[in-house]
């Protein structure tokens, strides 16, 4: 059904945000390195579904406070498990398995301090446990401890993924003391896959460039940014150094390349800013270098570590620790912070990310991005009144804000205010000026606000131009468009040929999509094809099987080719299921009545829509 799948478009809108904001480096053998070990309770830790628990205030006892840490840890959240940890850590304070799981969970919350100091007790009896040992490497590179973090980082489990983590931090531990030679030996011991090779050149002419050796950054970073010229934080550092070395034209080109590929992302497009400000003499010094101290260097290491990981929701955990370590080591470090806010608003943990994302300076070119997602995340913990307020704030700074006008856009439509919808996406393509591909959700968003406000006219032409827009190479996202577009034109009786076109390639595009299948069932059966109409639907059903409207679609098919009882069985199915109150009626009344006698197809005759969905 279309118009289930128009839901997904407020997600598509949040994803749009956050596919501007890349990482440092692709999915790879890198992401070993966010696996390393500290026994059962991390193993634990990484196997957690993703309800959000109530809050609860801690118990009298330490098996109230240690159930409930483990319920609030299967549920994700962080800072409940670590407050309950550290009442049952206060009644108990020897246990060694509360240890463990307090340190994991005090590192996931960001609460440093406790971390620290189970560390420390947890290497008293395991000298060799790699997460305590490298977070206490941590803590020494942030006091400019630079031969103790060595020390600590030579210990642990070796193996790989430990080998690149402990190497890198080595490597800035080196340098923060001074010893290019020695950092960038300890840099150069990596080995192994391209992407670890990029890795490995990317950091290498960090150091350099940070103790003085422009010449030799410049070659390594020119061999990680022709290894790898997509990644966000290759091209900016190449860029920057660039400028600097007075090679402005150079720098510029760099990031029209990239603006080519992810146009208008913050980073690139205020970098572009400041150049092209900037007076002459001020041209070379205009964009400071992308790491100034050996602390920044080892946020970067473990920010870059936690990006490779963060492609697989198993990882969630780890990957929260080395983004808390990170900014721990860089408070100010933009990526980690967006990074870290995504990561804990999937986990479903809104009000934590949140306070991540506020963490955002008020400076950076990322600031208008997390006041969005801070916005969301106040929508996604049912404050409706706090978030259009504060995306309404937003919009206020900043008018031709086109994320924030895009976000209270699919806010509205989420919450079937169609009208209101439609204003804010108006707004928004006001704003672009030439459309360009990257637009194409905007005008896929405000179709489907037209379309639920009754002007079809306009939310053709809208759908016509994301199809336009939209690359070919977006084959989930293409399918979403295609499909809404060829069902419109099915339940209306025009354009029949051409929407079936399109609704059987949505389908080629997402083969395992029940709504979207439904829609191809469903256009079967508004053209009196009640054979085929089954045949989809029950593929639609095998794949949704939960859904209402999936349900009462293949009751509906179910009865016209005469089998009645498994008509009324799927309508019962659907009046369980909870469906719409608008549409529950209907299935009452189907279920007590049947259907009426067979209408004209609508190839004969042309309807509005039905609504079954925003």
């Amino acid at each position: 059904m279309f118009f289930r799948n128009s839901i997904d478009t407020v997600r598509v809108e949040t994803q749009s945000i956050r596919s501007r904001l890349g990482g440092l480096v692709k999915a790879s053998a890198l992401s070993l390195a966010v696996t390393l070990g500290t026994g059962a309770a991390l193993a634990s830790a990484q196997q957690q579904p993703t309800r959000q628990p109530e809050r609860f205030e801690p118990a009298d006892s330490i098996e109230g406070n240690y159930l409930s840490a483990l319920i609030a840890g299967s549920a994700r959240d962080t800072s409940a498990a670590a407050t309950f940890l550290r009442e049952a850590l206060r009644a108990d304070p020897r246990n060694q398995e509360l240890i463990e799981r307090s340190f994991i969970a005090f590192l996931a919350d960001g609460a440093m301090s406790d971390a620290f100091r189970s560390a420390e007790r947890i290497i008293a009896r395991d000298p060799n446990n790699g997460l305590a040992l490298m977070t206490l490497a941590v803590r020494a590179l942030k006091n400019k401890q630079f031969q103790t973090a060595r020390e600590r980082l030579r210990g642990g489990a070796r193996n790989r993924a430990a080998d690149i983590t402990s190497t890198l931090l080595t490597a800035w531990a080196f340098a923060g003391a001074g010893d290019q030679k020695r950092a960038v030996e300890a840099v150069d011991r990596l080995g192994g896959d391209a992407s670890v090779t990029t890795f490995r050149d990317y950091h290498a002419a960090l150091i350099h460039d940070m103790l003085g050796n422009t010449a030799e950054a410049q070659r390594r970073l020119k061999a990680a940014y022709d290894s790898d010229p997509v990644s966000l934080r290759t091209v900016d550092a190449w860029a920057r150094l660039q400028a600097r070395r007075g090679d402005v034209a150079g720098a510029r080109d760099t990031y029209e390349r990239f603006n080519r590929l992810l146009p208008n992302h913050p980073v690139i497009r205020d970098a572009m800013d400041t150049l092209g400000s900037a007076k002459p003499a001020e041209l070379a010094t205009a964009l400071p270098r992308t790491v100034a101290t050996a602390q920044q260097g080892a946020a970067e290491t473990l920010f870059g570590l936690a990006s490779a990981g963060n492609r697989d929701d198993n990882d969630s955990v780890i990957v929260i620790i080395y983004l808390r370590l990170a900014l721990y080591l860089d408070p100010t470090h933009e990526m980690a912070i967006i990074t870290l806010g995504d990561t804990l608003e999937r986990a479903k943990q809104p009000d934590d990310a949140i306070a991540v994302f506020d963490r955002m300076p008020a400076n950076s070119p990322l600031r208008s991005i997390a006041e969005v997602q801070i916005g969301l995340g106040l929508e996604a913990m049912g404050r409706k009144d706090e978030a259009i307020q504060h995306l309404e704030a937003a919009i206020k700074d900043d008018p031709g804000n086109l994320e924030a006008l895009s976000a209270i856009g699919g806010v509205y439509r989420a919450r079937k205010e169609f009208a209101k919808a439609a204003e804010f996406y108006e707004k928004g393509i006001a704003q672009i000026g030439t459309p360009q591909r990257h637009h194409w959700n905007l005008f896929y968003a405000r179709g489907i606000a037209y379309e639920r406000t009754k002007r079809w006219p306009l939310a053709e032409a809208d759908f016509k131009k994301a199809l336009e827009l939209i690359p070919e190479s977006m084959n989930a996202n293409r399918a979403l468009v295609l499909n809404y577009l060829g069902y419109s034109w099915v339940d209306q009786g025009i354009n029949l040929d051409e929407a079936f076109m399109m609704l059987r390639k949505a389908v080629e595009l997402k083969p395992r999509d029940g709504y979207i299948i439904d829609s191809l069932g469903w256009a079967y059966f508004r053209l009196g094809r009640y054979e085929d109409a089954v045949r989809e639907l029950e593929r639609a059903i095998e794949l949704r099987p939960a859904d209402p409207v999936i349900n009462d679609h293949l009751g509906d098919a179910y009865w016209r080719v005469g089998r009645k009882l498994e008509a009324r069985f799927q309508w019962n199915h659907a009046r369980d299921l909870k469906p719409e109150p608008e549409d529950l009626p209907k299935i009452l009344g189907k279920i007590e009545n049947g259907l009426d006698d067979e209408a004209k197809p609508a190839s004969a005759v042309a309807e509005p829509p039905k609504k079954n969905d925003g």
